[in-house]
């Protein structure tokens, strides 16, 4: 913390005092560690008049570099009265930079950008800095207010911001074919199941799977499923409470003739030989379905479900990018205000325009080129419904196991059982 205050008045002083004149740096491709000028450097350039020499580099996706060295070069460009800013672009897979950071994380770069699943082995290998205030230029409630809360509470570890929310693009929605349902249609899955049956046709979902499986429970605000405070083992309890009326629902569903189960694969072989008219599925399949369905494809957020003879909510699990600022960075005030950037509403635009991903950004995320994108569109719409996915390594297959007995029957068990056998699956103590 001590190290960020140093930093945030060495450049406070820098963009106060700065002189006029001078180059304004270039963004260069390239490669690893943190490099440029440090605070006393930059407060004693300040002082004498002359604009501090920084450099730093940022990481993202192989497919992000054309986008991120032009955000780049805008960043330079807005600064270059201020200092004199060189930025190195590098390519990391989202998926898997924490691997590269935590192998050394001083030599990692000053911006990278993760998927949200691993913030918190970042935050306890100290790999991040906490996104903090800089007086006329950057503010956390800023951030906190103009994106959707579900990528607020991705990018936040035990009440702290730790990174800046970038898209809001890998959850899952319904897909599904206007020719057969209507927009009143598609609200209930009930009325989906009900209408695809008539059309000789079938509602899709992979339940078998812990990351759809949530949906059901997750609507329900007394049940609870997710990581314990070691952050390892899960704390579940689909046992008590509704949990037996939310399973009983899981199975009067699974046994209707419109609805079937099955995995990825098998949902995109049935959108294109016409089995399956809707489907609960992510963007990655978008190309399929509109290919599929032509003028006719359309996407909504999850519907209802019938648990106890009430309409339930499905809920979803959510993913999120987003974009970190390394605590061992020697300029990290400067790298504060490059994620910031990086981060925008113009920018997560543009994103979306270059790169189809879909915004965290509320405003960017209501613009008409995003509500004109059917899967972005029911992928926003479904965001008041969805929370980051922190689960532990225990959670997948009881999960599946829970939701196999289910969709077939309770296979000789009754409901009860097949819950109480399931959440002490999920719940058991991982032994290292």
């Amino acid at each position: 913390m001590k190290k960020l205050l140093a930093l945030t008045l060495a450049l406070a002083m820098s963009l106060s005092l700065a002189a006029c004149g001078g180059g304004s740096g270039s963004a260069a491709s390239g490669s690893a560690g943190s490099t440029g000028a440090d605070s006393s450097a930059a407060g004693d350039a300040a002082a004498s008049g002359e604009k501090a020499d920084v450099t730093l580099t940022m990481w993202g996706g192989e497919e992000d570099q054309n986008l991120l060295r032009e955000i780049s070069d805008a960043f330079i460009e807005l600064h270059k009265d201020e200092a004199n800013i060189t930025i190195n672009l590098g390519a990391q897979s989202e998926s898997s930079v924490k691997d590269t950071v935590l192998t050394d994380v001083t030599a990692a770069a000053d911006v990278f950008a993760f998927a949200d699943d691993q913030i918190n082995e970042l935050v306890k290998a100290g790999a991040l800095q906490p996104v903090q205030d800089i007086e006329g230029r950057l503010s956390v409630d800023d951030i906190k207010s103009r994106n959707v809360a579900s990528s607020v509470e991705a990018a936040t570890v035990d009440g702290t911001l730790y990174a800046f929310p970038l898209t809001a693009d890998n959850g899952y929605f319904m897909f599904y074919d206007k020719s057969v349902f209507t927009e009143d249609d598609v609200k209930t899955m009930d009325k989906m199941v009900e209408v695809a049956a008539a059309a000789g046709k079938q509602v899709s979902m992979e339940v078998t799977s812990g990351w759809y499986f949530y949906s059901f429970f997750g609507g329900d605000p007394t049940m609870e499923m997710g990581l314990a405070d070691d952050g390892v083992n899960n704390v579940c309890n689909w046992n008590t409470g509704n949990g037996a009326k939310i399973a009983q629902g899981i199975m009067d569903l699974a046994a209707k003739p419109g609805f079937i189960s099955q995995d990825d694969s098998a949902f995109v072989t049935g959108v294109q030989n016409g089995t399956v008219a809707a489907g609960i599925n992510g963007t990655w399949n978008a190309n399929v379905a509109a290919e599929a369905w032509g003028d006719n494809y359309a996407a909504c957020k999850l519907p209802t479900f019938t648990v106890d003879g009430q309409q339930q909510q499905m809920a979803s699990y959510a993913g999120f990018k987003l974009l970190g600022v390394n605590q061992h960075s020697a300029n990290v005030g400067w790298a504060m205000l490059l994620a910031e950037y990086v981060s925008n509403e113009e920018n997560q635009a543009k994103r979306f325009e270059q790169r189809g991903q879909g915004p965290s950004n509320i405003n960017a995320a209501s613009s008409d080129a995003v509500q004109n994108d059917p899967a972005i569109a029911a992928l926003a719409a479904q965001g008041a419904y969805a929370i980051p996915q922190r689960v532990g390594g225990n959670y997948w297959d009881p999960a599946s196991t829970m939701a196999k007995n289910l969709i077939e029957g309770g296979n000789g068990m009754d409901v009860q059982t097949i819950l109480d056998e399931g959440v002490a699956g999920i719940t058991a103590e991982v032994i290292a």
